[in-house]
């Protein structure tokens, strides 16, 4: 993920009406500290979480969910129905193969809204005895992003904030996939050998 604080932290109070506070992180990764969004107690408030969950059935860090299936998973299954958040982010970062034989190298990419706005990533919060941690949502790409990856992150649009913390799972059903016409910018940076 990629947070950039000044323009981000004025939007979400400008836009969402709550206090928010972030640090930059140009390249936020699994278990770091993440703001997050949530709706308590009739009102949106900031919950600071860890990005990232270790079930003790999972081999590996689990940092996202898929959005198809997260109301059937029993991971997700209670979080989606009574803790879900969103995270205000700048853009995300996917990486790709790119090459032949011996020359292939991982490229890494920004990508953006096309009107350079914040984002608002979809989430889960799983309350465990160390802390709030956070779980994204994925889904299927949408044509622009479908080159670099199989999955993207689920966005919710700010005209839909309250529909995503009032509604039962199964009235979100149309959320849980993005908008072929939102835009992205995507934006090459650098080579990792």
């Amino acid at each position: 993920m990629n947070v950039i604080a000044d323009p981000l932290c004025q939007w979400v109070g400008e836009t969402l009406g709550l206090d928010f506070h972030t640090s930059d992180n140009l390249d936020l990764r699994p278990t770091q500290a993440v703001a997050t969004v949530v709706h308590q107690q009739g009102s949106l408030k900031q919950l600071d979480t860890a990005w990232g969950i270790k079930p003790a059935w999972a081999k590996n860090i689990l940092i996202n969910a898929q959005a198809e299936t997260v109301m059937q998973k029993p991971t997700f299954k209670r979080a989606f129905a009574e803790h879900r958040c969103l995270v205000p982010c700048s853009g995300w970062y996917e990486w790709r193969q790119e090459g032949a034989n011996e020359k292939t190298r991982k490229m890494k990419y920004l990508f953006s809204a096309a009107d350079n706005k914040p984002l608002l990533m979809a989430g889960l919060i799983i309350n465990e005895p160390s802390g709030a941690k956070l779980v994204t949502l994925t889904t299927a790409p949408i044509p622009s992003c479908a080159p670099y990856h199989n999955r993207m992150p689920l966005f919710v649009d700010v005209s839909n904030v309250d529909f995503w913390f009032g509604s039962t799972p199964e009235q979100l059903q149309p959320l849980l996939c993005n908008d072929n016409g939102f835009g992205v910018q995507v934006e090459k940076l650098c080579k990792i050998l």
